[in-house]
């Protein structure tokens, strides 16, 4: 063997093994960074409220930075070298919904950006928005055109437009556009109560959910806690009574989920996990930006118990994903049998 060849081959399978990484990078891995930028900015609020250490929230904004590097390079190359794979994540019926996350998660990237770049941020901010805001209205298009299968009626369909929404006026908000924030904010606050019911409606009275979509039932938390969030921002900070009640409907979503917890757990550690981390990140942080604002009420005893969980639970999740990791079954191509499950 020559030594070109010799030089040749390892590069060769270091390439094989990059495209390999890239066609099975699902977009539903994007929810780990808005896991983490939601942990930062809980943070961040925790440093105005209750001085604490600001290096802790600036390193979890680094992370986030990090991992969403390195999916956009990965989602990139998957379109490039993959692009059947990408055609079927975007025709498939739960899977699809995921790709809105790729611009939700740009625009919370941006937003842990404002204080060190704020022109940065904002060119940031307007990419993540724009994809945004066109994957929402293309998605939603083609759910008005109906003929779904009524079992793959999942939480997943408040990403497209609640989720790009909220994080929308809260990001516009953070850099100085209230105004457009408080647009975006009435399109994600419809949005959701249009969906509520009709998800609603499915789990109360469709079949039981297949195991591998139950922690799909983790968004269900995220849309009060971001909501506040995002009121919050439109509308100044300030305690009042719609903020205290989209805590209390997230705070009921947090103990039905807790109820149902053993089901979830029927689809074992992985991933898909991470859907909890968004609602449960904002589940704490508008608590925690209220008790800034002042409150001292019964939000400001439910704050350090939120706070807390939150950290418990990305801790576990990266825990479990630095594990999943080094197994190797974080970007391992899906088999027939777990295809026929989800």
């Amino acid at each position: 063997m020559t030594t070109v060849s010799i030089v040749a081959s390892p590069r060769l399978h270091l390439a094989q093994r990059i495209r390999e990484v890239a066609a099975n990078t699902p977009a539903a891995y994007f929810g780990i960074v808005l896991g983490l930028s939601g942990l930062g900015g809980a943070w961040r609020a925790a440093a105005l409220a209750w001085h604490l250490p600001t290096v802790v929230g600036e390193a979890v904004y680094v992370l986030a930075g990090a991992v969403w590097a390195v999916l956009v390079v990965l989602y990139a190359l998957k379109a490039l070298l993959a692009p059947d794979k990408l055609a079927v994540e975007a025709a498939h019926a739960v899977q699809c919904c995921f790709i809105g996350l790729a611009g939700v998660a740009t625009m919370l990237v941006a937003s842990g950006l404002i204080p060190y770049s704020a022109g940065a941020a904002t060119v940031l901010f307007g990419l993540g928005f724009l994809f945004t805001l066109g994957f929402a209205v293309w998605r939603t298009g083609g759910l008005w055109q109906g003929g779904r299968d009524h079992g793959t009626t999942t939480a997943v369909l408040y990403l497209p437009t609640v989720a790009g929404s909220f994080v929308s006026a809260t990001g516009a908000s953070a850099l100085g556009y209230q105004d457009w924030g408080q647009l975006a904010f009435g399109a994600g606050l419809f949005s959701w109560l249009a969906m509520e019911s009709v998800l609603l409606h499915r789990l109360l009275t469709g079949p039981e959910k297949p195991v591998a979509l139950r922690p799909t039932l983790g968004i269900q938390l995220a849309p009060a806690p971001v909501g506040a969030v995002a009121y919050l921002s439109v509308g100044g900070g300030a305690p009042d009574l719609f903020a205290h009640a989209l805590i209390g409907y997230g705070l009921l979503q947090v103990l039905v989920l807790a109820r149902l917890s053993p089901w979830i757990a029927k689809a074992g550690a992985v991933p898909g996990l991470w859907a909890f981390s968004f609602g449960a990140t904002a589940m704490a942080m508008a608590p925690v930006r209220l008790v800034d604002h002042g409150d001292a009420g019964a939000v400001a005893v439910l704050a350090p118990v939120l706070f807390l969980a939150a950290n418990g639970l990305v801790v576990g999740l990266t825990i479990l994903t630095v594990a999943l990791l080094l197994q190797g079954k974080m970007f391992a191509a899906p088999t027939a049998a777990s295809q026929a499950r989800t």
